[in-house]
């Protein structure tokens, strides 16, 4: 099947889609430029490919060989560690700093440079046009698929819809920023939140956290025993509404983190689109702030939620 019958069919009743085409916006979905073994290969996780395989292949080579006289490369490379090892500290604690360090080290890195990734040149803008077509029905579609490629009657059918609006011509571009893509800062929030569950397990136990969600947090001593059984029936439904957040946790990371990027991407295509050369300045240094502030934002919380219960020895004992 052709480009023309891929996008046709990735276009069916996608209005969203249509309307960000017809509008010269950056689609809301990440291209599939192919695929291995099956499984779909999108620009999104070619972009993402590329940056692991950056950061592992730059990193190597501003450390090189560790020394106690380091290196340019290694004293930048230790003031990232020192900085956020600092920033996450107070957070999650003295206890946790190290076991969870490989996590937020890695994700703040990962996300600031995939949010960046789409200020590159060649991101966004490398690709050829296209045309995306929203058809009535399934039906209409399986019946336009089923003619000959490049028929006349396959033309015919495209120039009835695009005197009606349902044929947009769209820049298809090869490189997408990893982060506009919702899978990516799913995938981001997914593996956040499992190793979210095996630190408060491990570090914590089944036990702690079960009384740290629904545990009477009142000091019996203090209140009269009567009113401490009523406040425990009350924490017990605090933690039901404490797991549902925690559920909901996943979803909020990646679409804020999505929203934000997405967001960016379109701003930044739709000023190419009025003029190409000055006005996109100014935003590219926005871009630059927000990308930073999203990396911060989506480490942070995930730091809060660790620290929230693998935290409480080091205050008490405070």
């Amino acid at each position: 099947m052709k480009l023309r019958n891929l996008l046709v069919a990735a276009g069916v009743l996608a209005c969203g889609a249509s309307a960000s085409a017809a509008d010269g916006a950056v689609s809301a979905h990440a291209y599939q430029i192919g695929e291995i073994f099956g499984i779909p290969i999108t620009n999104a996780m070619v972009t993402s490919w590329g940056i692991s395989v950056l950061l592992i292949i730059v990193v190597r080579l501003m450390v090189g060989k560790i020394s106690l006289i380091p290196s340019k490369g290694q004293v930048v490379i230790e003031t990232l560690v020192i900085g956020v090892r600092d920033l996450i500290q107070p957070i999650v604690g003295k206890r946790m700093v190290g076991p969870t360090f490989w996590l937020l080290g890695g994700l703040f890195t990962f996300i600031l440079i995939s949010n960046w990734s789409g200020l590159l040149p060649g991101v966004g803008t490398i690709g050829h046009d296209t045309m995306v077509v929203q058809f009535d029905s399934v039906e209409q579609q399986a019946a336009y698929n089923a003619l000959p490629d490049d028929s006349k009657e396959q033309d015919a059918i495209i120039k009835d819809l695009r005197k009606e609006g349902q044929v947009h011509d769209h820049f298809r571009y090869v490189i997408r920023p990893a982060n506009a893509d919702l899978n990516m800062t799913f995938a981001l929030s997914a593996v956040a939140t499992v190793a979210w569950l095996y630190f408060i397990f491990a570090y914590v136990g089944p036990k702690g956290v079960i009384k740290d969600i629904f545990g009477n947090k009142a000091d019996k001593d203090s209140v009269p025993l009567p009113v401490y059984f009523l406040l425990t029936f009350i924490f017990i439904g605090v933690g039901m509404i404490e797991i549902i957040s925690i559920l909901f946790r996943p979803v909020s990371l990646s679409f804020r983190l999505f929203g934000n990027m997405f967001g960016g991407e379109n701003l930044i295509t739709s000023m190419h689109g009025i003029f190409a050369f000055i006005l996109p300045v100014p935003f590219y240094f926005l871009e630059v702030i927000i990308g930073f502030v999203q990396a911060l934002v989506f480490t942070l919380l995930v730091a809060v939620y660790i620290g929230l219960i693998c935290n409480h020895g080091e205050e008490h004992e405070h």
